[in-house]
């Protein structure tokens, strides 16, 4: 029962959710899943690690797939989400936490940027929309 309105919780925000506050949710899942990854590694649970590093890698996959080509920043941002499949792929294969880590710590960096774009935007649409705004 509890799992089911988690369910239902879940579903409902994502779907009432932007795009930034969307991209800012897979980058949260990308973080834990590394997190667990890495942790699953240390122990030596191969299986759990390479089920978490799939995780990972379909969220980057994702990033790919949405990523609007349209922007100055779609070459070089393909690039990295293509160097993290890469690492992370490296990390399942050689069941290195290193290289996890590494992308982990980018994941990070760019959960924050996301965050603060989002900020910047809302500021700008209230602003350019004559809405007031609060902090």
């Amino acid at each position: 029962m509890i799992q089911s309105q988690r369910n239902k919780y879940f579903e409902s925000t994502v779907q009432t959710a932007t795009p930034a506050q969307l991209l800012i949710m897979l980058c949260d899942g990308a973080i834990r899943f590394s997190r667990l990854s890495i942790e699953a590694i240390k122990q030596k649970n191969h299986q759990d690690a390479n089920q978490h590093l799939v995780r990972v890698q379909d969220i980057i996959s994702e990033f790919i797939i949405t990523l609007d080509h349209t922007s100055p920043l779609s070459h070089n941002l393909l690039r990295l989400y293509e160097y993290f499949r890469t690492r992370l792929i490296e990390a399942n294969t050689k069941k290195d936490e290193g290289p996890v880590e590494e992308v982990l710590g980018y994941l990070i960096e760019l959960k924050e940027t996301w965050i603060q774009a989002a900020k910047l935007a809302n500021t700008v649409n209230a602003t350019t929309q004559g809405g007031v705004l609060h902090g």
